[in-house]
């Protein structure tokens, strides 16, 4: 962090927290501006950048400011990723908490995650005993799968939008998480799935009843029971996803369920279910939710772009005079062109599936099939094509989700490949999101969703908090990497890649926020170079995904002359940078400013 914007930052969190008082800091810090920059203490105080900075609670109590401030000016201390030695230049740099809504996710499937109570199914209480481990890790969100009340292992079909899965606590449980992982600094996502209902849900079991008591010949009157108008009923099989309501009448009656008979499809064009749903989002962010996951945007209408859009822009427009730093992320699993049309609906985030999964970008650009220069062409169309639909867009990366295979198997276990992968994602822009286990290389096994979800590997001897994971999932599915607790203790393990990785997206944070230039000077089949600039900072990032050492010269190019802020290499190996020229070993990643 600069010492002007670490400085002004103090100041203006001591001054908000204690009014006046705060002006007994002035004289100090007004001397520690003029000695290191010989610049006034008014002059910095306006700098924007200190708007942004959130200081930690320990940074900001009383006397403590004026000590660190003192230090951090006369000091300068490499941390663990920065490059050590005399020959290569390098600046200091530490952690930057920026409290808006780019972060880190852990996409947590609580059911597999960790048990609290010894029923062999995870819960929100395991959750919550495992904020250290998310907490080191790096992470600063987490997104919880579904955990409101589902007759299914997966909850992706509600029986109640007001409860929490009794399998996963109570809402005072979910609560008691919330407030702990906002303590933390870390904000919550949920999974809110509107797209459908489970068949067991009061406001379709009523509907049906209510159909099934209609005389032949009588119309559906929504005044008499509001909820038919909910779904998207019809006495025609209109196609193969329409199934005969459950209760017989003298009329026959069909309704529509997409994925399954037993997800009724929502009809979301009607004025009384949005209200309802108004009213569940509102329930939710009270209780300090602090951004939804949309489920299935794709199919609210089958085939239907402008009407999708316009769902996702009502719900967040709503959201968002609840909670004006309100987050959304939304799932359009499609091709490039067709998530670009969805940023036309204002919300800030959609999944980046066009770089995921075992055929999308970074994959391929992990195994070396595709070149850095390719990949760097990806990401600046993603920047183009996105923003133009809507400026303020935030990117969702990933690599790997519940949905679908996990790294290890794309890369066949691979440990090269795997962290090759996760330093990619952690260069990409916008929030990252990292689906649990992924960290460790856990596998999965073929197409069966519960293969996907399988039990998180804490440790091969401790079995406490282990789950058994979905009933049906198969047996024998064993990682090739060792669990959570071993890859702790190893620092060249995949585990301590991805908490280094993330470590040096913080320290940088125009990795996550600025606008992206290629240096084609640099790129050249597997090595390749960025420029990011964000406000009045721009960086560079230098890829060597090749299994060969490169030496790569750096003078007459935009990269002259920076020095290095960090590095990412496969088991800790120096990036050696002197007169403008820089050594990669084979997989690694340079950070320049």
């Amino acid at each position: 962090m600069r010492i002007d914007t670490y400085l002004s930052a103090v100041f203006r969190k001591n001054l908000k927290a204690t009014g006046s008082g705060a002006k007994r800091l002035l004289p100090v810090l007004f001397l520690t501006f003029s000695l290191c920059f010989g610049q006034t203490m008014p002059a910095m105080a306006e700098s924007e950048d200190a708007e942004n900075i959130e200081l930690t609670e320990a940074e900001s109590a009383s006397g403590t400011e004026i000590a660190e401030a003192t230090e951090f000016a006369e000091t300068e201390t490499n941390t663990d990723v920065m490059v050590q030695g005399s020959e290569t230049e390098s600046v200091s740099n530490e952690e930057i908490t920026i409290d808006d809504n780019y972060r880190n996710y852990y996409e947590i499937f609580v059911y597999s995650f960790y048990d609290s109570d010894g029923d062999g199914i995870g819960d929100l209480n395991g959750v919550r005993e495992k904020l250290d481990y998310i907490e080191e890790m790096g992470f600063d969100g987490i997104w919880l799968m579904p955990v409101m009340p589902s007759t299914t292992y997966h909850k992706y079909d509600v029986t109640d939008y007001y409860g929490i899965d009794e399998e996963y606590g109570t809402l005072e449980d979910f609560q008691a998480l919330v407030d702990e992982c906002h303590a933390r600094g870390i904000h919550v996502v949920i999974d809110f799935v509107i797209n459908h209902t489970s068949s067991q849900h009061a406001w379709f079991q009523t509907a049906c009843e209510y159909l099934a008591s209609l005389e032949e010949g009588e119309e559906p009157d929504e005044s008499a029971c509001p909820y038919v108008g909910y779904y998207h009923f019809s006495q025609t099989q209109e196609s193969s996803n329409y199934y005969e309501i459950p209760v017989t009448g003298s009329q026959v009656w069909y309704y529509e369920g997409v994925f399954w008979s037993e997800m009724p499809d929502l009809d979301l064009s009607n004025e009384a279910l949005r209200a309802e749903l108004e009213a569940i989002a509102a329930y939710w962010i009270d209780m300090g939710v602090d951004g939804f996951r949309m489920d299935a945007a794709l199919h609210f209408e089958e085939s239907d772009t402008s009407f999708n859009t316009e769902v996702l822009n009502w719900l967040y427009s709503y959201c968002l005079t609840l909670d004006a730093d309100f987050y959304m992320v939304s799932e359009v699993w499609a091709n490039e062109a067709t998530i670009a049309d969805y940023y036309a609906s204002g919300t800030p985030s959609m999944f980046n599936f066009d770089m995921a999964e075992a055929e999308g970008k970074l994959i391929k650009a992990a195994r070396g099939t595709l070149k850095v220069s390719s990949l760097i062409d990806s990401m600046i169309k993603w920047q183009e094509d996105f923003s133009a639909e809507n400026p303020d867009y935030i990117d969702a990366a990933f690599i790997s989700n519940h949905d679908t295979g996990r790294i290890s198997n794309a890369l066949t276990s691979d440990e090269n490949d795997i962290k090759m992968a996760a330093g990619l994602l952690m260069t990409m822009s916008g929030n990252t999101f990292v689906y649990y286990g992924e960290e460790i290389g856990m596998k999965s096994k073929g197409s069966a969703d519960e293969n996907k979800r399988l039990p998180m590997y804490w440790s091969e001897t401790d079995t406490t908090g282990m789950t058994d994971g979905p009933a049906d999932a198969e047996e024998g599915i064993v990682s090739s990497f060792a669990a959570a607790d071993e890859q702790l203790a190893d620092e060249t393990s995949i585990l301590n890649y991805y908490k280094r990785a993330i470590a040096l997206r913080k320290e940088n944070p125009e990795i996550a926020r600025g606008t992206i230039e290629k240096v084609e000077e640099l790129c050249d089949g597997n090595q390749g170079a960025i420029l990011k600039t964000w406000e009045d900072s721009t960086i560079a990032i230098l890829y060597n995904t090749s299994d060969e050492e490169l030496e790569i010269e750096l003078s007459g190019t935009a990269l002259s002359g920076m020095e290095v802020s960090g590095y990412l290499t496969l088991n800790n190996e120096e990036i050696a940078l002197a007169d403008d020229t820089a050594v990669m070993p084979a997989q690694s990643i340079l950070v320049l400013r």
